[in-house]
């Protein structure tokens, strides 16, 4: 998920290759938008489900259900279990990662920070990985690719500066600080790998390790005594597990099949937009002048980052 989907998924599994069709193709620019809209409401909508039930145990409710569909539907495509120990181990380090870390952070850190602010700081996960990559990896970085990690992480910095103090309490900045650098860490050592089974499985059985993982901690910590069934938890619940759990992992992989990994890279600047506009309308989260220009800056450093790095 250069993403992350609050799903996150799509960050982190390898995409095949595939040859890159025409910038101007409508498809892609729908396919493209329309997962940086479900990816950046995922943090919404576990806002809104947050509400009714604890962190822990929603997740790992969520993730059982994601990666059972997941899996059935891997099956039905005549997909199969990887056979190999080193696929399995990374499977095992993406489940981790991507869900009991990086979604389990988020969630517990989502009950002080708004969504809007949790998805600006989840949106910089492209941009950990491309500093990491210069830094320990060797990678090669065009002038304009720094301008955009300069900008990037300058305009998250002054976003969180602002908020220090107000309606953001440092606990909750911390845990999402850990937790996209989990998700960086994960993709950083899997973007490469073959993981020794098609898309769906993959996607399925990394999501039953973090309902697997997270269950001691939700059952020791939490209680489904905590949990108050409403329309509200309901709606949310449902569109959080597949929505952006399931459909939006399909969407993205069959946007880089279609374009390509670079090109289908750079709709990831839209996510710090539309993770506050959702936040707005859904939540009525305040937002400020000063909120506007540090998304606006970090959604330009997200874009030269991934076209021109």
């Amino acid at each position: 998920m250069q993403d992350a989907k609050p799903g996150a998924a799509p960050a982190s599994l390898p995409a095949p290759a595939a040859p890159t069709m025409p910038a101007g193709d409508p498809v892609a620019m729908a396919m493209g938008i329309g997962f940086a809209l479900m990816w950046s409401s995922a943090f919404t909508s576990g806002k809104v489900a947050l509400a009714d039930a604890p962190p822990l145990l929603l997740l790992t409710v969520r993730f059982l259900i994601s990666g059972l569909v997941a899996i059935g539907l891997a099956v039905a495509l005549g997909q199969r279990l990887p056979e190999r120990r080193i696929h399995w181990g990374l499977i095992v380090l993406l489940g981790i990662c991507q869900n009991s870390l990086y979604l389990g952070l988020f969630f517990v850190a989502m009950t002080t920070v708004p969504a809007g602010l949790a998805s600006i700081i989840a949106s910089t996960m492209p941009l950990i990985v491309a500093a990491a990559g210069v830094l320990f990896f060797g990678e090669r970085m065009r002038w304009i690719g720094a301008v955009g990690l300069a900008l990037g992480f300058g305009g998250a910095a002054f976003i969180m500066q602002n908020r220090l103090g107000g309606d953001l309490e440092a606990y909750g900045l911390v845990l999402c600080l850990i937790g996209v650098g989990a998700l960086a860490a994960a993709t950083l050592v899997v973007r490469h790998a073959d993981l020794g089974s098609g898309l769906l499985m993959v996607v399925g059985l990394q999501m039953l390790v973090g309902s697997v993982t997270l269950a001691p901690f939700g059952f020791a910590l939490e209680s489904f005594a905590q949990v108050t069934v409403t329309p509200s938890l309901i709606i949310a619940f449902l569109y959080t597990t597949l929505v952006p759990g399931v459909v939006a992992t399909i969407v993205w992989f069959s946007l880089i099949r279609r374009i390509g990994a670079a090109r289908a890279s750079a709709f990831h600047f839209l996510n710090p937009a539309f993770g506050v506009a959702v936040a707005w309308l859904v939540l009525r989260e305040p937002f400020g002048i000063d909120d506007l220009i540090g998304v606006a800056i970090v959604a330009l450093g997200i874009l030269l980052v991934q076209r021109w790095s």
